[in-house]
């Protein structure tokens, strides 16, 4: 199985927005540790300005390449601009383009990096400069290897930037399980959207994770899926507001996993959020998604 990763590329952000991507670094380390051989690691490629556009548009584009945002706008966005940002932005995304188009010939293919759903076509926001999955899903159309997809956004925050860069093409569908009352408080409707009470335990998610994807699968009919596999529905995650086990989560990816593999639809995996209280934890969440993914498609 390929994984796509954005090298070790890294760099100094102050204390307080160390958080968000401290966690990237030691995923890849215990991939590489524990997973290679099989896993295949390949280093991705940077999105084009061009590939980019087809989602974001051309002011939004140029003003993050030249440090063109308003202090407003990085305030939103939750993270300093710097070009270092910039391209390791580039690369999150050319690493599901990437996994995207991998998954076409193989099956499954799996990120890394990626899930960055809060970005929409003219800001970013929440941690995300640019939205990869619907990029790549706008990339993959106009390369006419893909008529219909989903996106199973299992992150516990609604992935607005998507829903409203997708809503305007039937053949993308977006299907967001998220916590009722998480960021982002002013959500943008997707084709299903479904919004959970704090505090929901292992078996009433699973129930509706159950329910909801092979529900989505059936009306979206696609030709390829991207699954945010977040870790932050998890109990001990600052951001989250649910209370997942990590048993519950790897239980979550058997289940949308499986029915991927049962009904022959490729897919692209990314990590999508994780901010545990312990990072210990969300590696741990985030790998083992990867494994998942492995033993899913070689059984």
């Amino acid at each position: 199985m390929k994984v796509f990763a954005i090298d070790r590329f890294h760099f100094d952000l102050p204390p307080g927005h160390r958080f968000p991507l401290e966690k990237y670094r030691l995923l890849r380390e215990a991939v590489e540790r524990e997973l290679v051989p099989p896993v295949r690691i390949t280093v991705s490629m940077a999105v084009s300005d061009e590939q980019l556009r087809l989602a974001h548009t051309d002011d939004y584009v140029d003003r993050v390449a030249n440090g063109g945002l308003t202090e407003r706008e990085v305030r939103r966005l939750g993270l300093p601009w710097s070009p270092e940002l910039v391209e390791r932005s580039r690369r999150s995304v050319g690493s599901t383009i990437e996994g995207a188009r991998t998954a076409l010939e193989e099956g499954i293919a799996v990120s890394l990096s990626g899930g960055t759903h809060h970005a929409g076509s003219d800001h970013g926001e929440g941690f995300c400069v640019f939205n990869d999955a619907a990029v790549a899903l706008k990339v993959l159309k106009a390369e006419r290897r893909i008529n219909r997809a989903v996106v199973l956004d299992l992150d516990v925050h609604q992935g607005d930037g998507t829903a409203e860069i997708l809503r305007m093409d039937p053949a993308l569908y977006t299907l967001s399980i998220h916590a009722a009352n998480n960021f982002p408080f002013r959500k943008i409707p997707g084709d299903m959207d479904i919004a959970l009470p704090d505090g929901l335990e292992d078996a009433a998610y699973l129930e509706i994770v159950d329910e909801a994807v092979g529900r989505s699968l059936a009306l979206s009919n696609p030709d390829l899926a991207i699954y945010l596999a977040g870790a932050d529905p998890y109990a001990g995650d600052r951001l989250g507001r649910l209370k997942m086990t990590r048993a519950g989560l790897r239980e979550r990816d058997e289940i949308v996993l499986g029915m991927l593999k049962t009904r022959g639809i490729p897919a692209v995996v990314v990590m999508s959020g994780g901010y545990g209280r312990s990072i210990a934890d969300t590696v741990a969440i985030h790998l083992q998604t990867v494994i998942s993914s492995l033993s899913c498609w070689q059984n």
